[in-house]
């Protein structure tokens, strides 16, 4: 009876903490550049060189995110920047970083959806799908993460079209074999179609540790699905790390889907994007022919 009594107790008290509790995780995420997958050109550059380049990256490749949660939902956002670059215009490149970059994102995980608000060339779109779920498997590591016992789990992710942290140089084995005249022509078509030289994986791997400490299965971006919060995430070239956990917050942020904006698809978002690019290209082309005939 006694044990029977405890049960309930602890089955209530938790249910009271899952519909009145709400949390707060501060996520860095770090994407690393790969300068000998440059091929020869990376290989060149000198150290300092890779340093400038990184240091002048460091804004699209270095970010502090805020996950909002409570038991069914989440809000990822970039923490507020005053200097932060590429708002509120900045041209052609900031915009399309913007469009690599992910927006705020909203998980519902009782209507299975993800929403992610997104801006480009000063145009307002909610990108709504459907959740993607993973096959996690879980692997029987474990690791301290601050106070935190989390456990490892893997699983393999399909690879967005727009995916920059995924974006790798194509390698073109055969450099080697090529004339003066067809190695040219490479250089004229990179210039021209700088997309024609970028690879992107079908699927990666990915790495998440996660906490039973906070059982819920939320996590940073558009990772879910684990027993406990995730606190770390490790994906192709880009690691995602919690630094701090604050639970029940005195100022509880509103945790709601974005509801601005042209409601399209990712596929829909991406054409749209890719679009633009083709666009661009073909100024860019138009402006490289004037010039040769000036």
């Amino acid at each position: 009876m006694k044990r029977l009594l405890l049960w309930s107790l602890v089955l209530c008290t938790t249910g009271v903490f899952a519909q009145n509790f709400q949390g707060k995780a501060y996520y860095q995420s770090k994407t690393t550049m790969d300068f000998d997958s440059w091929g020869p050109r990376g290989r060149e550059l000198s150290t300092e060189q890779k340093k400038r380049i990184a240091e002048r990256m460091k804004s699209f490749l270095e970010k502090v995110y805020i996950l909002d949660f409570n038991q069914s939902a989440s809000i990822y956002k970039e923490e507020d920047k005053i200097d932060a670059p590429g708002r509120g215009g900045g041209g052609f490149g900031s915009a399309m970083m913007g469009s690599f970059s992910p927006g705020p994102q909203y998980k519902d995980l009782k209507e299975g959806v993800l929403i992610e608000s997104k801006e480009f060339f000063g145009k307002k779109f909610l990108i709504k799908d459907s959740l993607q779920k993973l096959e996690w498997k879980m692997e029987g590591e474990t690791k301290q993460i601050g106070k935190y016992l989390c456990f490892k789990a893997t699983a393999l992710k399909k690879v967005d079209d727009l995916d920059f942290s995924a974006m790798r140089p194509r390698r073109n084995n055969n450099d080697k074999e090529k004339t003066a005249e067809e190695k040219k022509q490479d250089s004229i078509k990179a210039a021209n179609d700088p997309f024609s030289q970028i690879d992107i994986p079908k699927e990666i791997l990915v790495t998440a540790w996660y906490t039973l400490d906070i059982p819920i299965n939320q996590g940073p971006g558009e990772f879910w699905g684990l027993p406990g919060l995730i606190l770390e995430v490790s994906a192709y070239r880009t690691t995602i790390l919690c630094s701090k956990i604050v639970m029940n917050p005195g100022e509880k942020e509103t945790i709601e889907a974005p509801d601005k904006g042209d409601v399209v698809t990712r596929k829909e978002y991406n054409d749209i994007v890719m679009k633009k690019m083709q666009e661009m290209r073909e100024m860019y082309r138009g402006r490289g022919r004037g010039r040769g005939r000036g």
